[in-house]
């Protein structure tokens, strides 16, 4: 197979989603990557991509002759390659972002049948000579690459265009733009620098894709330079003011100039001083790019949505931190690995006047699971991808990703944590399987008794309110400071949980309410005992061999499992949940 396109920097966050774009398409595509190639070959599995068309090569922009060989049939050359950092020295910037670029220009300029070089530039490009020490070394080297290349390409005769985008957004996208959402997710933006006039305009990453595969296909885009970002955009303060509203958290009311921000020490604002000379108000002639957009029928999805869905991809993967599970399922959501992210879908919807982060099927679950503490919904993770049908798995109020209940309202109490499960359920049109984990099967159990025609049954996994209560940590006042500065393999050895669990405790608030929970979970116990004797469903008991029930009551018991078997058994515990699911569906429940 003879590729026909090369994609340099393939194996980043623009050269990925270019390659799956040209696959899509049928193209027969080289992927040019420096590093191993399974990173990938195992994103576009993720991505349920066909590489029957995929070539992939080794390649260094940063030395003559990019380290190729061959490859005369390609007529289509893609420079993705860039280093995106702050914080470099001029020499690693100048070194991929210039005499890169320009190698790439000489080697397409090689090709025998070369149809077009589409060049990713930036898009604080200008004709001024780019100054290192005010814009910073990413930056500037962006600059002078883009008239560099302009430049080769006007002395080799090759057919060039570039293509100038904003910042794009989308799955994978954890820099620029994505530390000032992580600052605001974690309650660390008090002020936002810039305020009104300020412009950071973003593009969908999926959109650019389709943009850039389909430069080369129309004759007149030869010679042309586009930006490519939307214009409706909004300035910075409502910009952060969608992504506060739709991540449950809140917006900083204040503003400081820039110019001050940059006279202040950095380790007072928190400011890298190369992200500063982005705030702007400047404006871009966008009208080329969006009239060929128009020809080649491409649309831009409406910004507001796709800042929402970024912002949800962010939180998924933990900003970067946590991989956030692409590539980790196969063909009808199988595991072909072990599971590293949360059910899918997933994402914040608005639940009883509770920002709600949710996964998994809304209308449609065969299970509900709720977890207990100090977990989230990720934590079923495991299981779910064990189980035979759809899951629905939230994070509860004021746990995990979803916001707390509105003040004043009892957890407890039918305008609280009930409320909120109800409203959960409301749009559930099938009659799920209810589990409950530790201090999320309270609220499990509750609703089952509360709405028995609307679930098949019901399963309390490790239920705190039949254990013995919790010890001196929950109850002292030092535990919620102690909570917040423990590292996860900390936490697990405090409350045995097992190490690497998701527990982000770093929030705002978080250890408070995990240690609230906990004293609720278990002085609970006096309601709820009885309330299992008031149930309609069936009802299944489930305790880790290490972790057993402090009251007599009939249990399976999961060998070797603690308190956490999801965790740490999560096939044992799948396989006592399909079983009680096909129990009720044998009784004629379903």
């Amino acid at each position: 197979m003879t590729p026909d396109s090369i994609v340099f920097g393939a194996a980043g966050f623009v050269g990925r989603s270019l390659v799956a774009e040209l696959l899509r398409r049928g193209r027969r595509v080289a992927a040019a990557v420096r590093g191993p190639e399974e990173r990938l070959t195992s994103w576009l599995a993720g991505q349920e991509v066909d590489a029957a068309g995929l070539t992939v090569v080794a390649s260094d922009v940063t030395v003559p002759g990019l380290g190729l060989a061959g490859l005369d049939g390609v007529r289509d050359v893609y420079n993705a390659a860039a280093r995106f950092a702050f914080g470099l020295s001029v020499e690693e910037a100048r070194l991929a972002n210039v005499t890169g670029a320009v190698n790439v220009a000489d080697w397409a300029a090689a090709r025998p049948g070369l149809r077009r070089l589409v060049h990713v530039s930036g898009y604080r490009v200008s004709d001024a000579e780019p100054d290192y020490g005010a814009l910073g070394a990413y930056e500037a080297s962006k600059a002078e690459g883009d008239a560099a290349v302009r430049r080769r390409a006007r002395e080799l005769g090759v057919p060039l265009t570039v293509v100038n985008p904003a910042t794009v957004i989308g799955p994978g996208q954890f820099i620029g733009l994505a530390s000032l959402v992580h600052d605001l997710w974690h309650g660390r933006l008090p002020v936002l620098p810039g305020g009104s006039g300020v412009f950071l305009p973003v593009v969908d990453i999926d959109y650019f894709a389709r943009f850039m595969a389909a430069v080369p296909e129309h004759e007149e885009t030869a010679g042309r330079a586009y930006w490519v970002l939307d214009d409706a955009t909004p300035e910075l303060p409502e910009l952060v003011a969608l992504l506060a509203g739709h991540l449950g958290v809140r917006a900083p009311r204040r503003s400081i100039p820039v110019g001050l921000v940059r006279r202040l020490p950095r380790a007072l604002t928190g400011a890298d001083p190369e992200t500063l000379s982005f705030m702007s108000a400047d404006r871009y002639d966008t009208a080329p790019a969006l009239a060929f957009a128009r020809r080649a029928g491409l649309h831009m999805p409406p910004v507001g949505e796709a800042l929402r869905r970024w912002a949800d991809e962010l939180v998924a993967a933990r900003f970067g931190a946590a991989p956030n599970g692409r590539g980790s399922y196969g063909a009808g959501g199988k595991p072909v690995s072990r599971v590293e992210g949360p059910v899918r879908p997933y994402g914040f919807r608005d639940v009883a006047g509770v920002r709600t982060w949710v996964t998994g099927a809304p209308e449609t679950p065969r299970y509900v699971l709720l977890h207990g503490l100090p977990l989230d919904a990720d934590s079923w993770a495991e299981v779910a991808a064990r189980l035979d049908a759809p899951v629905l798995a939230p994070d509860l109020p004021g746990l995990g990703r979803s916001a707390p209940l509105p003040a004043g309202r009892p957890a407890s109490a039918s305008g609280g944590t009930d409320g909120w499960l109800a409203g959960l359920l409301r749009p559930v049109i099938t009659r799920p399987l209810l589990v409950g984990h530790s201090a999320g099967c309270g609220p499990a159990l509750r609703y089952a008794v509360a709405h028995p025609d609307r679930i098949a049954g019901l399963v309390l996994v490790a239920p705190a309110f039949l254990q013995e209560p919790a010890g001196w940590f929950s109850r002292s006042r030092l535990a919620a400071p102690a909570l917040r500065r423990m590292s996860r393999e900390r936490l697990g050895r405090g409350l045995g949980v097992p190490p690497g669990a998701p527990a982000d405790l770093s929030r705002p608030g978080a250890a408070r309410r995990v240690l609230a929970s906990m004293r609720t979970a278990h002085a609970d116990g006096r309601e709820l005992r009885p309330l299992l004797d008031r149930v309609e469903v069936p009802v299944t008991l489930v305790a880790g061999s290490g972790d057993p029930l402090a009251v007599d009551r009939p249990a399976v018991l999961i060998g070797g499992a603690g308190h956490y078997p999801q965790l740490t058994h999560p096939g044992e515990l799948a396989e006592v949940l399909s079983g009680a699911r096909a129990g009720v569906r044998g009784a004629g429940r379903s």
